[in-house]
């Protein structure tokens, strides 16, 4: 029994080790192994962010981390990224020393204490039809489509970019997203644009948007997106944002979110409603459906004999004057 608790003490098991001289590096691997990947769908962000924090912190135990050498490797890493960045990877450190107390690794979160940057949280930027005709204009041949298929099914950069052939049902008009942010798969209807567009590309490679030099898909597009931006005289936009701009067309269309929700793969409405944004136009064509709606129903009384006094443009809930 002795031996057994020992083991347990020293790592064996799969349970973590106790005691105060744990090195960071060993703390950030158990903490990925035996709760990111177990609990989080977005584990792979902390291991981006934890591959960061090791770099920094890897000559260090647990419990020789204090608050003024987490305030340097914020100032450190500000100096490269933005504060967003930095954020998220301050919010994986807490979330690390959560568990280390957890685990008796640590007596105390240092976390507590350490602020978070200020952000400057971009605006949607959601296209006009104008500027999205002219920025499909202004790509090049290879960015086109990438384009086209972001605008014409909200998907998102890394799902369009890393898309197989094996994924596209052109028979049933479907596109199929094996692994989404959200963990989970779904599918993507394609409209006759999409449909149009993916039949005339040559099925040389597995993937759509394949790159010969690296022998694996695109990777990035930033410098291609950059120019059809300046091309289309369109400033301050995200490539993300063309999302936000298929998710706003198709509410703006009549489409409910609940089917809009299942379009983009998100876990929730709550999340869909973020890409819900009302256009001055949208807000108008609303109120412009009341004014039908009392117009005709002001139709209806008037042509009784004793009009309703809820119709007098003195006493109305909606003046007419």
């Amino acid at each position: 029994m002795i031996s057994i608790r020992g083991d347990i003490i020293k790592g064996k098991y799969g349970l973590p080790k106790r005691g105060k001289n744990i090195m960071f590096v060993e703390h950030s691997k158990d903490y990925l192994k035996l709760y990111a990947q177990q609990n989080k769908k977005s584990w792979a962000r902390d291991q981006i962010s934890i591959n960061h924090l090791t770099a920094f912190f890897k000559t260090f135990t647990l419990s020789n981390i204090t608050s003024d050498l987490i305030e340097k490797y914020k100032a450190k890493r500000r100096e490269k990224v933005s504060p967003a960045t930095v954020n998220r990877e301050l919010s994986c450190l807490k979330s690390m020393f959560s568990k280390a107390v957890e685990w008796e690794r640590i007596e105390d979160n240092l976390m507590k204490k350490v602020k978070l940057f200020k952000e400057n949280n971009v605006k949607e930027r959601i296209l006009d039809t104008d500027e999205i005709k002219s920025l499909i204009a202004g790509a090049s041949p290879h960015l086109k489509p990438i384009l086209i298929l972001a605008l014409n099914t909200g998907m998102r950069r890394n799902e369009i970019l890393s898309l197989k052939w094996q994924n596209i049902n052109m028979k049933q008009g479907y596109i199929l997203i094996e692994t989404s942010k959200s963990g989970r798969s779904r599918k993507v209807p394609m409209n006759t644009l999409v449909l149009e567009t993916l039949g005339n590309f040559n099925r040389d490679n597995e993937y759509l948007f394949y790159n010969p030099r690296t022998k694996t898909h695109i990777k990035s597009i930033k410098t291609a997106f950059k120019t059809a931006c300046k091309n289309a005289g369109i400033t301050d936009l995200r490539l993300h944002d063309l999302r936000h701009t298929a998710a706003t067309k198709m509410i703006e269309a009549g489409i409910d979110l609940v089917t809009v929700s299942r379009i983009l793969g998100h876990s929730s409405i709550q999340m869909t409603m973020r890409y819900a944004h009302p256009t001055p136009e949208n807000m108008q064509r609303a109120v412009d459906k009341l004014s039908e709606l009392f117009n005709e129903s002001r139709h209806k009384v008037d042509t009784h004999d004793k009009p309703s006094s809820f119709f007098n443009p003195t006493t109305s809930l909606f003046p007419y004057n």
